[in-house]
């Protein structure tokens, strides 16, 4: 359904590892993201749905969300493209926080 939803322009989210006691904070958002991808999205748009439009969706846009100059930004930085491979997104070479 999830596909489905995506090819109609259904706005879709990822962060559902939250408030669940069997998802773990990160490692859930990238179980999450591998089966956005599965469902139909691109690595790209998988992505987005973690940043750029939960942003969005919490009214926060203009602070977070986006490498941009003047927004807060967290940074993973990967050993592989998970534009290739969604699944590179566990591949974490450094963090650099905020």
């Amino acid at each position: 359904m999830v596909g489905a939803l995506e090819r109609v322009g259904v706005g879709l989210i990822a962060g559902s590892d939250s408030g669940n006691a069997y998802c773990f904070p990160g490692f859930g958002l990238y179980d999450e993201l591998e089966l956005l991808v599965r469902a139909g999205l691109t690595p790209m748009r998988a992505l987005q749905a973690a940043t750029r439009y939960a942003a969005r969706y919490l009214g926060l846009e203009h602070a977070v969300g986006t490498v941009t100059a003047d927004k807060a930004a967290d940074l993973v930085v990967l050993d592989a493209d998970p534009l290739h491979d969604i699944r590179n997104i566990r591949r974490i070479h450094a963090v650099v926080a905020t």
